[in-house]
């Protein structure tokens, strides 16, 4: 494919995600899960998100559920994000978090094809980092993931890290 044809499969995801976001509208969680909730701002644009997680004694995300207001690199971002994570445990859900920031790090020059493939539709995101008035956009979700991740009380031990 071209770079062309590739930049414009990724603007179709981005606004895809957008216009029907993935795992949108808080709720409560189920009685034997624990929830952490995070309301972020990006202070820059007013795009902001208030993202709830739900995690089970195992250390597996259940769910993810948000609300928000923003850019569409944003919204979009933060669906994506769910699809990403649930059903994943701590340790891959911080794999991806850490991948998703070095592909927001790269300038627009990606990553290379294993972590594209582990990003799935969050490799779309790849032309953002050309930008950096949008790197904040793209990772508000995540700031609030890994914000609510911690107010769940999990913990990782020193040789899960």
């Amino acid at each position: 494919m071209s770079t062309g044809s590739m930049e414009q499969l990724y603007q179709q995801v981005i606004l895809d995600h957008a216009k029907f976001p993935h795992g949108r509208g808080l709720g409560v969680a189920a009685a034997d899960l624990r929830t952490g909730e995070s309301h972020q701002v990006n202070p820059t644009c007013g795009d902001e998100v208030t993202l709830q997680v739900d995690l089970d004694d195992a250390g597996v995300v259940r769910d993810v559920r948000w609300e928000g207001q923003g850019c569409s690199i944003s919204q979009a971002s933060v669906s994506v994000l769910h699809d990403l994570v649930v059903d994943h445990d701590l340790n891959a859900v911080d794999d991806l978090a850490d991948t998703f920031r070095a592909l927001m790090q790269s300038r627009g020059a990606g990553l290379d094809d294993d972590a594209e493939e582990k990003l799935g539709d969050a490799a779309a995101f790849t032309g953002v980092g050309k930008y950096s008035a949008r790197v904040k956009c793209a990772l508000l979700g995540w700031v609030a993931l890994t914000d609510a991740l911690i107010k769940t009380g999990a913990t990782r031990t020193p040789e899960d890290s």
